[in-house]
């Protein structure tokens, strides 16, 4: 398979008819090499309009969503990023590729094996920094962020993390609480308080760490 074929496809098939616009996110979707974040046998469906199943039950977000996640967010050169649930390290590949100073925290070993393993070849050296912990938590040591991207569905946003902003800062993810499709959330710090608005449709799986907890059955 011609992996750079298939990425110049999925831009220009994906991205660009819908509304991915910032250059940099276009530039550094083309160039990643999106096929080395996934296990060998499933490195074919890198570029799919679909997310791509990972082991525990997990996903890659879907290339379109994750773009579009990314160009909410706003993301200025140099801005401190934090990605939770990062999986196999792709959309802090892609953060680290426009310009932010990313740390992405991921608590599933294998899903950090394979991380470890890709990003040498995607980023620069120190560009990514890799925790293992829980993400629900966000990353209180390294606070306060200017960016964090949650890279899946989740019911809420933990005020734990929404703490962890910088003045300024923003959170973006996909909100599932009203049910299917979900919707892009943005949350922003300004003056202290955390603001919350709803863009785009999007499907995300729903990241087990950022699950509602199980009701009682009586």
């Amino acid at each position: 398979m011609d992996f750079a074929e298939a990425r110049r496809f999925m831009v220009d098939g994906q991205l660009r008819p819908n509304r991915v616009e910032d250059p940099r996110i276009v530039a550094a979707m083309r160039d990643l090499p999106r096929e080395r974040f996934l296990p060998p046998t499933l490195a074919a469906r890198a570029y799919a309009d679909a997310d791509v199943p990972l082991p525990g039950g997990r996903a890659m977000l879907q290339p379109l969503v994750l773009a579009r996640l990314v160009q909410l967010a706003g993301v200025r050169r140099g801005e401190r990023a934090l990605v939770l649930a990062a999986g196999t390290g792709f959309g802090a590949a892609l953060l680290a590729a426009i310009g932010a100073d990313v740390t992405a925290v991921e608590n599933d070993p294998a899903l950090l094996a394979l991380a470890r393993a890709a990003l040498p070849a995607a980023v620069a050296p120190g560009a990514v920094t890799l925790v293992e912990s829980d993400p629900a938590q966000g990353h209180a040591a390294g606070a306060p962020w200017d960016v964090v991207l949650v890279e899946g569905g989740v019911a809420d946003i933990p005020r734990a993390i929404e703490e962890q902003l910088a003045e300024g800062g923003r959170i973006v993810a996909i909100g599932l609480a009203g049910g299917p499709p979900g919707r892009a959330l943005l949350l922003r710090r300004a003056g202290g308080t955390v603001t919350r608005l709803q863009d785009f449709d999007a499907h995300a799986p729903m990241l087990p760490a950022f699950a509602p907890a199980p009701a009682f059955a009586f």
